[in-house]
């Protein structure tokens, strides 16, 4: 699990920052394309990967029936959640039908998930958005998932939105989507953003106040200088 302070700084870190952190690091796919916060979040989604792989579903396996089987992937999943991941679902970037829907997003919610992260579609969207329980998805879709999905197995490696994501690995989301972090660096990952984000704010009052960016962004020594004090009269208030 994560250390509080990593914990701490990653629910003050945005998406941007981190994807800049990583970019320094060499990783350049790690950003899900085509996921969004289901409704505008009220907090970053941080949490462990907890992962569940969909294949294309098949008429003769994928019925109605399926859902009553207690070892069922999809349920079973959502029952193996460990308290504070974040149920991560490789739909293929398929949309045309629910990955998950209100009553699932419920008992994750209930359990203790952090929050629902899928590139297919959810269904429920309404009531699903409207609970505190963050989940970022390709977007509503009412079909039921048996249309399109099968769920084969979930603690394995997955793609999701374009992102390989292993299980462990820590999922952050904001307004802007969702990043998935080596869980190996993600400690000086976070680090370094709280260092970028309190540099970023000193640069985004100058240029705001009227300084060019030459000089200012990227900063340059006298920048960094005149960041070196300001941090030190922000210290003794």
């Amino acid at each position: 699990m994560l250390k509080p302070e990593t914990l701490h700084q990653l629910c003050q870190a945005s998406t941007a920052t981190l994807t800049t952190q990583l970019f320094r690091r060499g990783f350049r796919n790690l950003f899900m394309q085509g996921i969004r916060p289901l409704a505008p979040p009220r907090r970053n989604l941080v949490g462990p990967a907890f992962t569940l792989r969909y294949i294309p579903a098949r008429e003769d396996l994928d019925v109605i029936e399926a859902y009553a089987d207690p070892d069922h992937p999809q349920r079973k999943a959502i029952e193996t959640v460990p308290e504070g991941h974040v149920l991560v679902i490789d739909c293929r970037g398929d949309a045309r039908a629910a990955s998950a829907g209100h009553i699932l997003a419920t008992r994750l919610a209930v359990r203790g998930a952090a929050g629902l992260v899928s590139d297919g579609g959810v269904r429920d969207s309404a009531p699903i958005a409207a609970m505190d329980f963050p989940v970022f998805c390709a977007g509503p879709s009412a079909p039921l998932g048996l249309i399109a999905h099968h769920a084969a197995e979930f603690g394995v490696g997955i793609g999701c939105g374009g992102v390989a994501v292993f299980p462990g690995d820590i999922i952050v989301g904001d307004a802007d989507g969702v990043v998935a972090i080596p869980a190996a660096i993600a400690e000086e990952v976070a680090a370094d953003a709280a260092a970028q984000e309190a540099m970023e704010e000193f640069i985004q009052k100058r240029v705001a106040d009227g300084a060019k960016l030459p000089g200012t962004y990227p900063p340059s020594e006298e920048t960094r200088a005149a960041y070196t004090a300001w941090q030190k009269t922000r210290a003794h208030g």
